[in-house]
């Protein structure tokens, strides 16, 4: 099957070209996706900067999930079959036109759901819930304060958050989101202005955190980390702080943001009774029985629709990774292929 794929050096946005090529028939237990849409992460990003820890090697696509229909299997794969629209995770690889997954890692697209909607679901529904439910241990009335209230991964930690009981507070960059927030029904937003501290303490003061949902990094964090009730966790998924609209990295800023970074000391937590869980979704991928229960759950919850607040043609993919490094989107961008 005939492919077209982005791939690059590690670096520099700007490398960023795309190969053409035959892709091979699956293997036993896998199966071809001929894709349909492209789902945009953070992670991306950090990738193709090569400041993620995964990141291939040399020559790589970047890319984490996608959905698409089933255009061939291996004689081993009996869940799936020709036609099937389904949605998938891979370690790299998503920019592409075509790709073999093995089978451990698609899941078949609610009947409603659109293939935009598909690339919109995964990476970011298990980030939020691995995260409140795995790490978080999530209560019901736990008050739970969550970064990047109108990302994705803020969207659906919400949803989950609001499904068990919780009490939200999510955090936004620009006043323009906050109605949005509120409409997928936060019970506080807050923008991360220079006041933001002095706002968290004034919600907080009567009751104090349970969990944090912690994504920006910096004083943002350490806000967060001091407002935690005894018992509290802070849950680390992401480092926005040291992110910018270029298309390489800003070293000599981030080695500055690095060294001034929060230094907790673990053996105050012990006075505290608090503490810190960090993770990332590749951790995830290696532990796909664990991902796949964790699916089946999310499915139970009638959690709603992703929610798609950008589309880009795959021609034009570069605009949509500048457009999502602006940090003016809402909701997931998607690239149709």
């Amino acid at each position: 099957m005939n492919y077209q794929k982005y791939t690059l050096k590690a670096g520099n946005l700007k490398n960023l070209q795309i190969e053409e090529g035959i892709l091979s028939p699956p293997k036993p237990n896998e199966v071809q996706v001929k894709v349909k849409s492209i789902g945009l992460n953070f992670a991306d990003i950090f990738a193709i900067w090569g400041l993620y820890s995964a990141t291939p090697k040399g020559v790589f696509t970047p890319g984490l999930e996608y959905s698409g229909e089933v255009i061939a299997k291996g004689e081993a794969v009996e869940n799936l079959k020709m036609g099937d629209r389904v949605m998938g995770v891979t370690r790299f690889g998503g920019y592409t036109t075509v790709i073999n997954s093995d089978q451990r890692y698609l899941t078949k697209l609610p009947t409603d759901w659109t293939y935009d909607e598909g690339a919109a679901y995964l990476v970011q529904v298990l980030t939020a819930f691995y995260g409140l439910k795995n790490l978080g241990n999530i209560q019901k009335d736990y008050r739970i304060l969550i970064h990047s209230a109108a990302g994705g991964v803020g969207i659906w930690a919400n949803r989950i958050a609001k499904k068990l009981g919780a009490y939200t507070i999510g955090t936004v960059g620009t006043a323009e989101k906050i109605d949005f927030c509120k409409k997928e029904g936060y019970d506080h937003v807050i923008l991360r202005a220079s006041t933001f501290k002095e706002d968290l303490d004034l919600i907080c003061r009567e009751e104090k955190l349970n969990l944090v949902m912690e994504c920006i990094g910096g004083e943002v964090m350490q806000a967060g980390y001091d407002m935690l009730a005894e018992e509290g966790r802070l849950i680390i998924y992401g480092s926005a702080r040291y992110a910018s609209r270029t298309d390489k990295p800003k070293y000599a800023k981030m080695m500055y943001q690095f060294l001034t970074r929060p230094k907790i000391d673990p053996q105050k937590m012990i006075e505290l009774n608090k503490g810190i869980l960090g993770f990332n979704l590749i951790y995830l991928y290696e532990k796909a029985d664990l991902m796949n229960q964790l699916l089946l759950e999310l499915a139970s919850m009638d959690l709603g629709k992703p929610h798609v607040g950008q589309t880009f043609s795959f021609d034009n993919l570069l605009d949509a990774v500048k457009s999502f490094q602006s940090g003016k989107t809402v909701g997931k961008v998607v690239v149709n292929v």
